[in-house]
């Protein structure tokens, strides 16, 4: 697999998405949050999707540029209508409100329908957490097409319907957990197609219910499940419940439109610490939890216990030095659309 620095990677996705009408802002905003997903280790939501979103474009399932409507305002709260524009560019701008609604406030709480795939959450709570606030969010797909069976079922019926909740603290990494309901995001199944890979057990079944390890039975009628194994009826009452806030609350509805865009329906929340207690001393409280936490004896098998948002953390540290590894299928498909597009010059040499 090739390697490349993140800038370089930036730089491929940029030109690309200018090439396709995309304003220049907007390019640098999507650019910036897939280069991140790679960086902290979720390929899944990386560059992979470029050829993806190209294609939305094409389609005119995103819409480069598209008005940011707010549709409903009060001091606490805001609806949000993104008009099918890069979800990147529309989530990055609602969580920003949030924020400052919550400066005044001390809680904010805003919803969003139609905007295209947000990538990965843990981008927006880091947001909140940076300034000194807790941000959670969660989204989902509304009447697309679904990923998840139901705990006791086989056929799709929810989608991966993640969850992301960010807390301030002394850490040098973000406090963040950043999990799909599902056991795995469908990015990651894409990934393994791609790489040739079998997924590990207890990811996947088929079209019949059965426990599969290849990819290609997802792809063929298959479901992901959802996440917790035997005690899977957890993650499906999760998830149930995350695509209420953001499917229901939304008004995106539910059910499964093949026809559908994609769309990410979200909500977001925000927290202002210094509206319950000081936040230099909950932020130092935080971090003593975390080395609590972390005194705990490795078990078998293991050789640290982890805090949530540590292992992105030492990813990133990692793949700054060390670049980024992108699998040869999807640099084949970046690369012909680097030529299609005829940027290859103003991208350069890796």
């Amino acid at each position: 697999m090739p390697v490349f620095t993140p800038e370089y990677l930036r730089k491929v996705a940029y030109h690309i998405y200018v090439a396709k009408g995309t304003p220049e802002h907007e390019a640098e905003i999507v650019a910036t949050h897939q280069v991140k997903a790679n960086l902290v280790g979720h390929d899944s939501h990386g560059v992979i999707h470029i050829p993806e979103y190209v294609e939305r474009i094409n389609k005119g399932h995103i819409v480069p540029g598209a008005p940011f409507v707010v549709e409903k305002e009060a001091p606490c709260t805001a609806v949000i209508n993104g008009n099918w524009g890069f979800g990147f560019v529309v989530t990055e701008r609602a969580m920003n409100m949030a924020i400052e609604k919550a400066k005044t406030h001390g809680v904010a709480a805003i919803t969003i329908h139609y905007q295209s795939h947000i990538g990965r959450l843990g981008d927006y709570s880091t947001m909140a957490l940076n300034q000194g606030m807790i941000g959670l969010i969660t989204a989902d797909s509304g009447a697309g097409p679904k990923a998840v069976a139901p705990f006791g079922g086989r056929a799709r019926r929810l989608g991966t319907n993640p969850i992301c909740i960010g807390m301030p603290s002394d850490m040098e990494g973000p406090v963040l957990l950043d999990m799909a309901t599902s056991a795995v995001a469908q990015g990651k199944i894409t990934l393994a197609r791609n790489r040739g890979e079998d997924v590990p057990p207890g990811w996947i079944i088929n079209k019949e219910g059965n426990p599969t390890t290849d990819p290609e039975e997802y792809f063929g009628g298959g479901a992901i499940l959802p996440v917790g194994a035997d005690q899977g009826h957890k993650g499906y009452g999760l998830s149930f419940m995350v695509e209420v806030f953001s499917g229901l609350l939304t008004g995106l509805g539910f059910g499964i439109d093949p026809q559908a865009k994609h769309n990410d329906g979200c909500f977001i929340s925000v927290f202002n610490v210094e509206h319950f207690r000081s936040l230099a001393q909950f932020k130092s409280e935080v971090a003593e939890f975390v080395k609590f936490v972390k005194t705990s004896s490795p078990a078998a098998g293991f050789n640290e216990v982890l805090y949530p948002g540590e292992i992105e953390h030492l990813n990133e540290q990692r793949r700054l030095k060390e670049g980024i590894y992108v699998e040869n299928e999807t640099w084949e498909q970046i690369t012909g659309l680097m030529t299609e597009l005829e940027v290859e010059e103003a991208v350069g040499k890796p």
